[in-house]
């Protein structure tokens, strides 16, 4: 799986997520509990992983956005470049 379907997949639960605290779905609140637990760690994600964060092109801001919408399918890849940068 790529990761622009891994972020689509991502971008789909979050919104499935707010739908549920809109109107009754089954397993909204298993959903929500999940979701929840999901953005703890990309939190925690963005604290302990600055260094990779901090790679992207555009402004900080906007790494740590994406880092909270997707975790690591957002800064792994940067991750992975720089390493193949300093490789090359």
């Amino acid at each position: 799986m790529n990761n622009t379907n891994l972020k689509a997949g991502m971008l789909a639960l979050y919104a499935l997520t707010i739908l549920s605290l809109l109107v009754n779905i089954p397993g909204g609140s298993v959903l929500q509990t999940i979701m929840l637990v999901i953005l703890i760690a990309h939190v925690g994600e963005v604290v302990a992983c600055q260094k990779q964060i901090r790679l992207h092109k555009g402004p900080l801001i906007d790494s740590i956005a994406l880092t909270l919408l997707f975790g690591f399918v957002h800064w792994k890849p940067l991750a992975d470049q720089a390493a193949r940068d300093a490789n090359a």
